[in-house]
């Protein structure tokens, strides 16, 4: 057959890029900031996405603290957890999880936006959240990313 032939390329932990961002999430709606940084860990912003290799890039969140729920999700919403221990579950509204642990929201919505294999446990790793606008990642130099530009 005389035909041209083309070769999909698919990236492998060798020939990956990673980058790192850091997004602003002050004043950003949960869910959607969620969805739009879950896409940049996951790399499918990127023209050799590979849906089963970590080649996204590292995304670091600052403000954390300052984030907003539409309607009115801040009083209606629960998170449940479980202790381990009969009768051990508990309930927290999002006002109430911000002020005892501000990060762990944009942690859980993230998280449930990432695929339930061991893959997305190796992509949680790339995401660091920080209730400030202080963090420890100035030696990786991370670029300034503008969240609402990303559609997702």
């Amino acid at each position: 057959m005389d035909s041209i032939s083309y070769k999909t390329d698919f990236a492998n932990a060798a020939t990956i890029n990673k980058k790192w961002y850091i997004v602003d999430a002050e004043n950003q709606v949960v869910g959607r900031l969620a969805s739009r940084v879950a896409y940049i860990i996951r790399g499918k912003n990127k023209a050799s996405f590979t849906p089963n290799t970590d080649c996204g890039d590292n995304v670091i969140i600052i403000n954390a603290d300052k984030v907003r729920f539409t309607g009115n999700k801040a009083e209606d919403k629960d998170y449940i957890r479980y202790t381990g221990y009969p009768g051990g579950q508990r309930f927290a509204t999002p006002n109430e999880l911000l002020k005892r642990k501000p990060t762990e929201i944009l942690r859980l919505a993230i998280h449930g936006m990432l695929p339930k294999n061991s893959l997305g446990r190796q992509q949680n790793t790339n995401v660091f959240i920080y209730a400030g606008t202080e963090h420890k990642h100035e030696a990786q130099q991370p670029v300034k990313l503008d969240i609402n530009t990303i559609i997702a």
